[in-house]
């Protein structure tokens, strides 16, 4: 027997298609995919005041809205921790980085693409993304409806559902779940059927009390290595990660870190967020070469202050000071003072300088997870549940995170066009 909620139905299956749960980024591609593959009918359900907040968030106010699109698929989808085999096919056949760039350009939104590969709208302006979402939503005709949280959803006997919102029960013929990392879109994932991995945290910096980096906030590598010190001999797959490195007040940060505790997200929630970390200085140099460049400079630099004059001037000084500090330099030494076993200590720090971590910290005001709704339980051609039928799941619901540079706006982007345009057809009987 259906529940009584599903019994008390305000607006029929006629009035509306498809039901949209959640206004963030994947949701309102979806909304706006399903209305224009469909017409009318497509609603869109946000338990808030404040639809596209992350949008509005990201990159630091201006909006990271993808990476560069030149970038060739393999390598693309190589940049998720989770979800890079399964999106391989969806971002070749159904809606890749190209199409992504070519749909915003042509909602008025002109593109740049940074030195970094991050793509950004030309404005600068995070508000010109959200509102060419918004525009084209109602464009298209989406009823969005913010400030209605959706409190339950059942799946009918004739194969639509009943969505429990804002006081009423919509009927439709399909549903899109597009609830990111909301507890509530977990439990209604789970109450139609499917076990979600519970949220925990991916893609943020660490917290490095009493290191040697103290004291150096704002100071930067601009190519570095960060690895997690492994318990015995046990390598991780996805370690060391390469790229800029930025020193905080309260530990490090930058592309270096965020990829790291990106791909070792699982492993640094079982450990407490607490272990150690190795920091590579100069990753384009073996051990090796840097113990012979460290040797020649003291041997023919013998009246050069030590803590200031280095064979690497990628370094930056204050940063090589600390360097000495922890090879036990002599004060004030000249390198003719520096034995030749502090000097192989300064080579083996500069390739492998140890700090222990306590904590975490968020990137900025971005928050991205992992775990969500399985893969195996989606069909990633449409995005729709293996488990139930209509029933569609997008975003970072899905048990997909990416690193820093748009790789998670990207499969926003994607899964909420399939989605949308899959749950359209299903509502028209195609």
């Amino acid at each position: 027997m259906l529940p009584l909620r599903a019994l008390m139905i305000v607006a029929t299956a006629s009035a509306v298609r498809v039901v949209v749960v959640g206004g963030g980024a994947s949701g309102y591609f979806a909304a706006i995919s399903a209305a224009r593959s469909g017409g009318a009918g497509v609603v869109l359900l946000e338990g808030t005041r404040k639809p596209l907040k992350k949008v509005l968030a990201s990159g630091g106010g201006r909006c990271n809205v993808m990476h560069d699109p030149a970038l060739p698929v393999p390598d693309f989808v190589e940049r998720y921790p989770r979800g890079s085999r399964e999106l391989r096919g969806p971002y070749t056949k159904v809606f890749g980085p190209e199409d992504a760039k070519a749909w915003f350009e042509a909602e008025g939104v002109a593109l740049k693409t940074e030195a970094d590969g991050r793509v950004f709208p030309v404005t600068d302006d995070a508000r010109t993304v959200a509102d060419a979402l918004t525009r084209a939503a109602e464009a298209a005709g989406v009823d969005v409806r913010a400030g209605d949280a959706v409190t339950a959803i059942d799946a009918l006997g004739d194969g639509g559902f009943a969505v429990s919102a804002g006081g009423e029960t919509l009927a439709c013929d399909a549903v899109v779940l597009a609830t990111g990392s909301s507890p509530s879109g977990y439990e209604l994932a789970a109450s139609l059927g499917h076990e979600p991995k519970r949220p925990y945290p991916s893609l943020f910096s660490f917290r490095v009390p009493r290191s040697p980096l103290d004291g150096l906030a704002g100071l930067s590598l601009a190519d570095a290595a960060l690895d997690l010190a492994a318990a015995g001999k046990k390598k991780h797959r996805k370690s060391p990660q390469r790229g800029p490195l930025l020193v905080t007040h309260r530990g490090v940060s930058g592309p270096a870190a965020l990829k790291l505790s990106a791909f070792l997200a699982r492993e640094l929630k079982d450990a407490g967020y607490r272990g150690e970390l190795r920091l590579d200085a100069l990753p384009s140099s073996s051990p090796g070469a840097v113990r012979d460049a460290v040797l020649s400079y003291r041997r023919t630099n013998p009246k050069k202050a030590a803590r200031t004059r280095g064979p690497f001037p990628e370094i930056p000084r204050r940063l090589w000071a600390r360097y000495c500090d922890h090879a036990a330099f002599p004060d004030d030494a000249n390198w003719a003072d520096v034995s030749e076993k502090k000097a192989d200590a300064l080579a083996a720090a500069l390739k492998a300088l140890p700090l222990a971590f306590d904590g975490k910290d968020t990137n900025k005001d971005e928050f991205v997870t992992a775990g969500g709704v399985c893969l195996k339980e989606i069909d990633m051609r449409t995005f729709e549940s293996k488990k139930v039928p209509g029933l569609h799941v997008t975003g970072e619901l899905l048990d997909v995170d990416g690193v820093t540079g748009g790789f998670n706006f990207m499969n926003c982007w994607c899964s909420g066009y399939a989605a949308g345009a899959s749950a359209a057809a299903r509502a028209s009987g195609a």
